[in-house]
C-alpha cells in the first residue's frame, strides 16, 4: 500500500462510467491500470469470488488472488480450494494468522470467537488481510450491494480509506439471480454448503445455515450484532 495515485474524484468518475456495464468491464479497467504484481482478488471462495476467479483468469492469465486461511474453514471450503487450483490458471496465495489456535487460546482463553468475535476476526482475518494488501495498489472484492445495508453504497471502483488503496467491486450491481446464472452458465465450481442453506460461508464456529425468510447474513456470528469481519468497513 503505497502513495495514492488516484484521487477520490478521479475514481468517482471511473465508477460512474462503469455503472451499468458488465463486471468484466470493471476487471478490464483494473487490469489496464494495475500491473500483475499490484492488484489481487481477495478470495473467500464464496459464490461471488469463484465467479470472479473464472472471470478474471479469462482476461488476465495467472491473475493474482489470495485467501485468508483462519485454520477453521469448513472442510467443503478446503476441498473447493483444491478444485479451483486444479481448474484455473490463477496465482493463489495463502495467508495464515500469526497465532495458531493453540497460541490464541493460551493468550486470550478458549473459544475467543464465542466471547469476542471482533477480537478473533482481528487476529485471524484483519491482520492477515493487512499483510496480504501490503505492497498492493489495488484489490478486487466480490461484494454486492444487495448483500447487506453496510454494502448498499459500494461502487464499482472506489478509494479504500481503511487500507489505503483502490478497491474494485466488479459484481457490485449483480443480484443473487445474476450470480447463480453466471455460475451455472460457465460451470464454475462452488462450495456445496451453498446448497445446504449457507448463503454466506466463513469459519466453522461462526457460521450456521440460514432459515427461509432470514437475512442472508444472519448465519454469520449468530447471536451478535456483528455482520462483517472488519474487512469491508
Amino acid at each position: 500500500m503505497g502513495q495514492q495515485i488516484w484521487t477520490e474524484a478521479e475514481l468517482s468518475e471511473v465508477a460512474l462510467s462503469l455503472e451499468g456495464q458488465s463486471p468484466e468491464a470493471a476487471l478490464r479497467w483494473a487490469f489496464q491500470h494495475f500491473a500483475q504484481d499490484d492488484i489481487a482478488l481477495a478470495c473467500s471462495f464464496g459464490a461471488e469470488d469463484v465467479a470472479l476467479v473464472h472471470m478474471m483468469t479469462g482476461i488476465r492469465p495467472a491473475a493474482r488472488a489470495f485467501y485468508l486461511d483462519t485454520n477453521v474453514l469448513f472442510p467443503e471450503t478446503y476441498g473447493l480450494i483444491e478444485q479451483i487450483k486444479a481448474k484455473y490458471d490463477v496465482t493463489l496465495e495463502q495467508y495464515l494468522p500469526l497465532l495458531t489456535l493453540e497460541q490464541q487460546a493460551a493468550m486470550h482463553g478458549d473459544a475467543l470467537w464465542s466471547r469476542e468475535p471482533d477480537s478473533c476476526c482481528g487476529i485471524r482475518k484483519v491482520e492477515p488481510l493487512e499483510r496480504a494488501l501490503s505492497g498492493l495498489k489495488a484489490w478486487i472484492t466480490g461484494i454486492r450491494r444487495e448483500q447487506s445495508p453496510t454494502r448498499a453504497n459500494a461502487r464499482p471502483v472506489e478509494w479504500d480509506r481503511k487500507f489505503g488503496l483502490v478497491k474494485v467491486n466488479p459484481l457490485v450491481a449483480w443480484s443473487e439471480k445474476d450470480l447463480w446464472q453466471y455460475i451455472s452458465d460457465h460451470s464454475v465450481p462452488y462450495n456445496s454448503l451453498h446448497d445446504q442453506g449457507y448463503p454466506s460461508i466463513g469459519c466453522t464456529h461462526c457460521t450456521r445455515a440460514v432459515m427461509p425468510g432470514e437475512d442472508p447474513r444472519s448465519g454469520r456470528w449468530s447471536g451478535f450484532t456483528k455482520t462483517e469481519c472488519g474487512l469491508h468497513k
